[in-house]
């Protein structure tokens, strides 16, 4: 049963903690290295999800997929959650939160480039528009304003950062042909990934009791970022009457963070975070803007 009021009351909610995320995952990295934050945070999601779908009474589906359907897992669960929080954690601990959060933000332009190769959609007038705009916001960021000398405050962070973007996009492409319930795909995805992200952690780190400070951090993370937020945009999506009055929340996210980042991170937002924001914004709005009837 469609009830708007209910889908916008989910699509807040959602927005609301995705403006949290930024901070967290900040405030976590400076107790955990990036692939513990990983580890720890999965864990905690993968937890969250059994138990939403064992409420739901669908937990036993997680273990009657095909053969094609695990190896579809066995792909997702390598780009997420393993490759790209991995990427995306890393770039956090590189740049400030400020930079990294609009960086990523970008993934619906990339999401947008990938499609037109892989799934064979045109190319239009308003790709190259929201790109050039987004993506000027990008240079404005990462040069912290000195456009003319271009340097870039950090350029590896800069380049993970970016990177983020197009695994979280390969991400959404190939699940557009996962057939199962969301959230049934999701748990199974994180069952695969997870002990890759373990392998990771013995192989090239060393695993201790995290500082309970991070092991917080961590909880935060898997709950809301990796499960919760999943979750209730989902439902918000289920209610909508309108889903574009419902996606259009998603802007106020990275305002949101920013005022988030600044208090509790203590970070001091530069003007060209905030210009290049602006624009990144705008780009996507461009993306979205409805064209004309065969344009």
């Amino acid at each position: 049963m469609k009830n708007q009021r209910k889908a916008m009351a989910y699509g807040l909610v959602t927005v609301l903690l995705w403006s949290t995320v930024a901070s967290a995952f900040k405030l976590s990295l400076r107790y955990l290295e990036p692939a513990h934050l990983l580890l720890y945070s999965g864990s905690f999601s993968t937890l969250l999800l059994a138990v939403i779908l064992a409420c739901q009474g669908k937990f036993g589906r997680v273990f009657r997929c095909s053969r094609g359907e695990y190896g579809m897992s066995l792909l997702l669960g390598l780009l997420n959650p393993f490759l790209y929080y991995q990427v995306l954690f890393k770039a956090y601990d590189l740049l400030p939160a400020q930079q990294a959060q609009p960086l990523n933000y970008t993934w619906a332009i990339t999401l947008s480039l990938l499609a037109i190769p892989l799934l064979g959609q045109k190319f239009k007038w308003k790709e190259f528009a929201a790109l050039l705009l987004s993506y000027c916001g990008v240079v404005v960021i990462s040069t912290e304003g000195d456009l003319l000398g271009l340097h870039f405050s950090n350029p590896l962070g800069v380049a993970l950062a970016l990177a983020s973007t197009v695994i979280w996009a390969l991400y959404w492409i190939f699940n557009t042909r996962d057939r199962r319930d969301p959230v049934v795909a999701l748990l199974a995805n994180f069952l695969f990934g997870l002990p890759f992200v373990f392998g990771y952690c013995l192989l090239f780190t060393d695993l201790s009791w995290p500082p309970l400070p991070g092991l917080l951090g961590a909880v935060y993370v898997g709950t809301f970022e990796m499960g919760a937020c999943f979750v209730f945009w989902l439902l918000a999506m289920k209610y909508a009457e309108s889903t574009a009055r419902v996606s259009n929340l998603i802007f106020l996210s990275p305002f949101l963070s920013l005022v988030l980042i600044h208090f509790l991170v203590g970070e001091e937002i530069l003007s060209s975070t905030l210009v290049g924001l602006v624009l990144i914004v705008a780009g996507l709005i461009v993306q979205q803007w409805p064209g004309r009837k065969g344009g």
